[in-house]
């Protein structure tokens, strides 16, 4: 299921995730110019679990090294439909959250929800040596907070059955719980193979879901006064 839009309007300018997905893109543009240096640059600038792990073990001195890739990875793609995706979602779930939470607040609970979800992806697969990167974990977070401030919104979606393609309109609860459920099930099936360290980072998006929806949780009644003004 490919979301389009939600049927919840925003009452401000969500400028915050327009610079965001701005930067995201920028940063995509960025990595196409490095050519033969794009790994090396992924390698330094994405979290690499076994890096970090040796850093705070024995490496003390290395740390601010290690944690510097918490906030930069949040904005690196491996590739267009990777950022392509990422960023529709964003686009559609990101600015009701924005308009719920004020411009700053969502600012610091996006990264927050990306660190966060780097931390959960590291719990998982401490010895990977390999770079993760992409803004779907913070995203994650975004959808956590959507999916409990927002449960009666609506998503339209484009649903490709073979050769027919047809658009139906699902709640937001049932979208983004069917969402997590494929999250969990794939993390819980990958937890400790060699997929789950050289795939998708699913305990990533796990973990920043789950941030999402405690932070919404915790402010959930002046976060609910704030939008109960919002039109569906």
């Amino acid at each position: 299921m490919i979301p389009l839009r939600d049927n919840i309007r925003t009452r401000t300018v969500p400028f915050v995730t327009y610079v965001i997905i701005g930067a995201n893109v920028a940063a995509f543009l960025m990595e196409l110019s490095l050519g033969p240096n794009l790994e090396r640059f992924i390698y330094i600038f994405g979290v690499v679990p076994q890096k970090v792990v040796f850093a705070a073990s024995q490496e003390p001195a290395l740390l601010p090294y290690a944690i510097i890739p918490f906030f930069t990875s949040i904005f690196l793609h491996g590739g267009w439909l990777h950022l392509l995706g990422n960023m529709l979602y964003l686009y559609i779930f990101g600015d009701n959250v924005e308009s719920a939470l004020g411009h700053f607040r969502y600012l610091i609970f996006y990264l927050a929800c990306g660190v966060a979800a780097s931390l959960a992806h590291l719990l998982a697969n401490p010895s990977s040596n390999a770079p993760t990167i992409g803004a779907s974990g913070a995203i994650a977070g975004v959808l956590g907070a959507y999916f409990l401030l927002f449960p009666r919104a609506k998503v339209v979606t484009l649903l490709p059955i073979f050769f027919f393609i047809t658009f139906i309109e699902v709640p937001a609860i049932l979208f983004l719980g069917f969402w997590f459920l494929i999250q969990f099930l794939s993390g819980s099936m990958t937890y400790g193979s060699d997929a789950a360290s050289a795939g998708v980072a699913w305990w990533a998006h796990i973990g920043g879901f789950a941030v999402g929806v405690g932070y919404a949780a915790l402010r959930y009644r002046k976060i609910r006064e704030k939008i109960s003004t919002v039109k569906h």
